[in-house]
């Protein structure tokens, strides 16, 4: 018997939702920061084994979007919700940020099993962690509670051993050797912005996005030429820094990642250009592949 299906991993802003995923898949395939809105595509991450195949769904964390850009985030989160198999849906002992109430109704409606995994246990006081089973347990009665802690890896083979049971039968959906739907391009422009959020501070990480030109494979090094796009001038200056130091920082801390991330030597070349409000133009969206 072979089993497969669809898991969407979703929940608040900054409650672990790529540690998570990154947990699971055994790759770090999510780019984490202590910032909010750091995960914005739907990004599938791929678990096989000879009796069954996983396909991991990391979804931007649910607000109410105030542009173009967040709504196109927040569609990602819906598509994940219409076609998973089991949801995981994460949250945050310390954090009282509240579900958005559309998305608790239709967990609270759905049909598909839900566990409800409660994160940071390596660090919750007793007392709280009971405050969130009671929460929870009124909210979501259908759900499975389990605690746990995604930067630790604590309880990650009893969620593993539970999706497996709850997965319905069926074929591979992909090759078993793949462990991501995403092209390598998409990771070497994840990685780019991961350290423009590090890095900088305030509106500046919201308002770029990159854009890879070129990736060319050769038998030792792989040469890659991107964009880091900005909305305004003033902010090309910000992200490029005193003599160009900013961005040579960023470029060695990307170059440094990427060559951990394709075990290859890596010649990466960064240029920063105006492309204004690009966060609120449909067709520039559509471009950078938000789509969904």
């Amino acid at each position: 018997m072979h089993k497969s299906g669809f898991v969407s991993i979703i929940g608040c802003p900054n409650v672990g939702k790529s540690t998570l995923m990154n947990a699971l898949v055994g790759e770090r395939l999510s780019i984490i920061t202590s910032k909010a809105q750091t995960t914005r595509h739907r990004i599938m991450g791929i678990v096989s084994d000879e009796h069954y195949q996983i396909v991991f769904s990391d979804t931007p964390g649910i607000i109410k979007p105030l542009y173009k850009l967040q709504e196109k985030m927040m569609q990602f989160v819906i598509s994940a919700l219409s076609d998973a198999d089991v949801f995981l849906l994460i949250v945050d002992v310390f954090d009282d940020i509240q579900l958005e109430e559309s998305y608790l109704l239709k967990l609270q409606k759905t049909e598909t099993p839900i566990l409800l995994l409660i994160n940071k246990i390596d660090i919750t006081p007793q007392e709280k962690l009971e405050e969130k089973l009671i929460y929870w347990k009124d909210k979501l009665p259908k759900a499975e509670i389990m605690a746990i802690s995604a930067l630790e890896k604590f309880n990650i083979d009893k969620i593993m051993n539970r999706i497996v049971e709850l997965l319905p039968e069926g074929q591979a959906f992909y090759d078993k050797s793949e462990f991501t739907d995403k092209p390598e391009r998409f990771f070497v422009s994840e990685i780019i912005r991961e350290k423009i959020l590090l890095n900088y501070k305030k509106e500046i990480p919201y308002s770029v996005e990159t854009v890879v030109n070129s990736f060319k494979e050769e038998p030792n090094i792989i040469k890659i030429q991107a964009d880091i796009l900005v909305e305004r001038d003033s902010q090309k200056g910000i992200i490029i820094g005193d003599k160009g130091s900013a961005l040579k920082r960023v470029g060695t801390q990307s170059r440094i990642e990427m060559e951990k991330f394709f075990n290859k030597k890596i010649f990466l070349e960064l240029f920063v250009k105006v492309d204004k409000d690009w966060r609120n133009n449909e067709k520039r969206l559509k471009n950078f592949g938000y789509s969904g």
